[in-house]
């Protein structure tokens, strides 16, 4: 049977004709040596010949075999700068780079190390093995590192020990190290680190070509290093990038204003969570739509100011508008617009931050409204955190102004005039005891009870109700010369001093901050049992006020739920101040 020769390579043909060489050689001897002495004889030299073309044919086998080896190695450098280069994930290429030298090499021992901040860091160390070289055995030669990485070039060395460029070196003679291999690793010019191989046992182990061949190498992992280590900072610049839009997002989302931002074609491109809550609209159906179509449902003037903000390239701060919109009604917005700028400072839009007031406009009429009906040091005492049923007791001068003949006069006229003119006695009132800082309990029907001297101190609490007493008598006054007849009302006031309950009192529903206790009690009986116009007294406040105010003595008066007559004085005016000598 005839062998193939077509899948033969060049060597194995070259082989082939040596054996065939030899064979006939030995045939030849056989022959001869059958014939005996009657052997023919063969042409002069033949026989030389064939043992000369055999040798010639050992020869050139070896050659082959040589150049196949070096075929073998450039092809395995070729599939590994293939498998350095199929991958962008730098532990995996530092990894393949390592495991190729020592394949290529025959090292035992293989180390990569990368350039970190202007220091060589050992990034990968292999074991022939391809297990890990321990941290403990990781002793490399630094004087052929350096080396390498001071000229640029590779170092090869068939044995350390004997080198006289390495003569003397303490790291080569305490590490007995022998055959050492060492090429840069430089991309575009510039070091970027270096591949070591060692062999600590056996001395030239390593050959030109070996260092060669890891030269050609070294050019194809530098790069393949480069391109992963650009990757991986691409990588964590595009993860930083999605962490920071992420974070932008999420601020964005969170942010309590409403946000909307336009393009310069004026197309609405972000709206956040809160503007969709503002305007009860939701982004999918304002994002991409014309700003124009928003703008005058907000306020009928607001695109021409927009149109000012894009061409003065100046934002406009804080305008209120009043729109009702579609299901939430009547809001208060304040609106701001603002150039929307790149980078560079080049204007590509506008952005409208919008701030929902109804709810602050609400609870500012609703404090107005307080205010009117509670002193402002009481409500400025009361901590919202903190209200709860209960009280303290302090010594408080109490006054009751009440007016006569009101409840008479609700049988005679309009009932709508009548609450009308009422209103502007009590209010009198309330002012007359707000300017001396009083404090405006409640209006009871046609009458007004206020306190001094909480909740904040007043040392001089018996003289200020006295001359708010005076002030409810002289605004009373005025009124009736302003008003018709039946309107001509006049208050009867009664005050007294003494100890008091003050608190919130009533449910966690309905709280009401007052002042409760005998002494309240007393001046509401002193009020009642006044004459029209008169301001009755107790004696426990009036002898206070002796020096200050204008006083006549009055008869004690009973009262009802006191078993003695309480002893008063009648309030006429405040006495001039004394001039000073």
């Amino acid at each position: 049977m005839v062998e193939p020769t077509l899948r033969l390579g060049p060597g194995e043909h070259i082989a082939r004709l040596g054996r065939m060489a030899e064979d006939v050689h030995r045939q030849l001897a056989a022959y001869r040596e059958r014939l005996g002495s009657s052997q023919p004889e063969f042409p002069k030299g033949v026989l030389e010949s064939l043992r000369q073309l055999g040798g010639t044919l050992q020869g050139l086998r070896a050659s082959i075999e040589d150049l196949e080896g070096e075929h073998a190695q450039l092809t395995a450098l070729a599939d590994v700068g293939r498998v350095v280069n199929s991958s962008l994930d730098l532990p995996t290429v530092l990894a393949e780079v390592i495991d190729a030298l020592i394949r290529i090499t025959g090292a035992e021992r293989a180390f990569l190390m990368l350039l970190d901040e202007g220091e060589l860091r050992v990034m990968v160390a292999r074991n022939w093995d391809r297990s890990t070289v321990e941290p403990g055995d990781e002793a490399v030669s630094r004087t052929v590192i350096e080396r390498v990485t001071q000229l640029g070039e590779p170092v090869l060395t068939v044995n350390a020990q004997a080198d006289a460029r390495f003569a003397g070196q303490k790291s080569i003679i305490v590490h007995n190290l022998r055959s050492i291999l060492c090429v840069p690793l430089q991309v575009k010019g510039e070091l970027t680190g270096v591949i070591y191989a060692d062999n600590r046992v056996r001395e030239g182990l390593f050959s030109e070509k070996h260092k060669a061949l890891l030269a050609t190498f070294a050019d194809q992992a530098a790069v393949a290093i480069e391109n992963a280590r650009l990757f991986a900072s691409v990588e964590r610049t595009l993860e930083e990038v999605r962490r920071l839009n992420t974070l932008m997002e999420d601020v964005f989302a969170s942010i309590a204003s409403g946000v909307i931002t336009s393009d310069v074609q004026d197309r609405i491109q972000l709206c956040n969570r809160a503007a969709e809550n503002i305007l009860a609209r939701p982004a999918s159906g304002l994002v991409g739509s014309s700003l124009h179509d928003l703008l005058p449902v907000l306020s009928p003037e607001l695109s021409a100011r927009v149109a000012e903000v894009k061409h003065l390239e100046r934002g406009v701060i804080g305008l209120e508008v009043h729109p009702q919109l579609e299901g939430r009604g009547r809001v208060d917005l304040s609106l701001s617009v603002t150039p929307l700028r790149t980078a560079s400072q080049q204007v590509e839009g506008v952005t409208l931050v919008l701030d929902d007031l109804t709810e602050k406009r609400r609870l500012e009429a609703t404090r107005r409204l307080f205010e009117r009906m509670v002193s402002p040091a009481v409500i400025e005492q009361l901590d919202p955190d903190t209200v709860r049923p209960g009280g303290r007791v302090e010594e408080i001068t109490t006054l009751f102004a009440d007016l006569q003949g009101f409840t008479a006069l609700g049988e005679t006229v309009d009932p709508e005039a009548l609450v009308a003119n009422l209103n502007r006695y009590l209010a009198a009132a309330a002012e007359a005891v707000l300017n001396e800082e009083g404090t405006v309990d409640k209006f009871l029907g046609d009458a007004i009870m206020a306190f001094f001297n909480a909740p904040i101190p007043q040392p001089d609490h018996r003289l200020r109700a006295a001359r708010a007493a005076l002030a409810i008598r002289r605004a009373a006054e005025a009124l009736r010369e302003e008003l018709p007849d039946p309107y001509r009302l006049t208050f009867r006031i009664g005050i007294h001093s003494g100890p008091a309950l003050l608190g919130l009192v009533g449910s966690e529903a309905r709280l009401e901050y007052t002042a409760i206790g005998d002494s309240v009690n007393t001046a509401k009986r002193l009020q009642e049992a006044a004459s029209p116009g008169q301001i009755l007294i107790s004696r426990e406040t009036s002898d206070w006020l002796l020096d200050e105010a204008e006083m006549a003595e009055v008869p004690a008066v009973a009262v009802h739920g006191k078993r003695a007559a309480l002893a008063v004085r009648e309030l006429r005016g405040m006495r001039a101040p004394t001039p000073h000598p």
